[in-house]
């Protein structure tokens, strides 16, 4: 009998990394996980799926315990199946008001980080020539919204390596997408004024927010072996914020 697949799920303590975590998990994925600090979701998970769950406390911007934590994933499970890049820091205002230090950290965390581990985690899949990436990416890389023009800089950034890497990585059975999530309730868009949310629904389709499970199955299906000849592409969530 083979063993459970592994897959690395980057910033899982909350949101929809913390979603997805329940949902792999409730599918008997093995499911290992960073972010900087522990609470009370990790606790649990670490309780309730003693065999299942791995966490280490990692700070993105150390580049180099990104790569010591791919190296402790392989050695408790053996391999890593799967790849989630979802960790991301999203810095709201206007780029001429912008300090080095925050353009530096908000680059660390939301492009250097998945670009390190995207190249650690495909050495085991390429050694085992089967694999699958995925890369959340946002809906700011591909419709402009005032304030967030970092933000939405590094996700197109990933939108890009995604179209790449699923050329270099296709002959070895690797296949990597990206999904591209509107807007859905989360702390990061605690942010958005009563009037702005007003706007959002208004220009929304299906007239909501997406629930965050919404997003986490989404994820899970395109993980999936029903997914298996899908690669290279934007899978865009939005309730149609973007027709």
């Amino acid at each position: 009998m083979l063993p459970p697949k592994t897959v690395v799920i980057s910033g899982g303590s909350k949101g929809l990394g913390a979603a997805m975590i329940s949902a792999f998990l409730n599918k008997g994925y093995r499911v290992a996980t960073f972010s900087r600090q522990s609470n009370g979701f990790i606790t649990q998970q670490q309780l309730s799926n003693t065999n299942f769950f791995y966490w280490e406390s990692v700070d993105a911007n150390d580049l180099s315990k990104i790569k010591s934590f791919v190296n402790n994933v392989n050695s408790k499970f053996g391999h890593i199946d799967i790849l989630i890049n979802n960790i991301a820091r999203l810095a709201e205002g206007l780029l001429v008001f912008s300090s080095d230090n925050e353009i530096i950290s908000l680059l660390n965390t939301n492009i250097l980080a998945p670009i390190i581990l995207t190249r650690e985690c495909s050495k085991s899949m390429l050694k085992r020539n089967t694999g699958v990436i995925l890369n959340v990416s946002s809906i700011n890389a591909i419709k402009g919204h005032k304030g967030v023009s970092l933000y939405s800089a590094t996700k197109a950034a990933l939108d890009g390596m995604t179209r790449s890497l699923a050329r270099e990585f296709g002959p070895a059975n690797i296949r990597i997408n990206s999904l591209v999530p509107g807007f859905f309730d989360s702390d990061m868009v605690s942010y958005l004024s009563e009037n702005r949310r007003k706007q959002i629904l208004k220009r929304t389709p299906i007239g909501r927010l997406s629930k965050i499970e919404e997003i986490s199955k989404v994820a899970l299906f395109i993980c999936s072996e029903e997914a298996a000849f899908i690669t290279g592409q934007n899978i865009v969530v939005d309730g149609g914020i973007s027709c």
